[in-house]
């Protein structure tokens, strides 16, 4: 890797077009807010599907493993 392309997520270039965007955000914020209050309920309802899809993977659901018979281990 180049010495001069290392650190270029925060190159001078780069900082006032970051800084625009953050004015022009903080102002589409402001001036729509109550657009953003509106659809706040159904951004919540769409946050569910997509938590349980990106999110699934944490429950022990494993393709790459056989399963285990429980019945042999358990002694009775």
């Amino acid at each position: 890797m180049r010495p001069e392309r290392r650190n270029m997520r925060f190159s001078l270039p780069r900082t006032p077009i970051l800084f625009l965007y953050a004015i022009a955000a903080a102002f589409l914020i402001y001036w729509h807010w109550r657009h953003i209050l509106d659809a706040l309920p159904f951004l919540v309802v769409l946050a569910c599907p997509l938590m349980h899809l990106f999110m699934h993977h944490g429950h022990g659901h494993r393709q790459d493993t056989p399963p285990t018979d429980k019945s042999e281990s358990r002694e009775v």
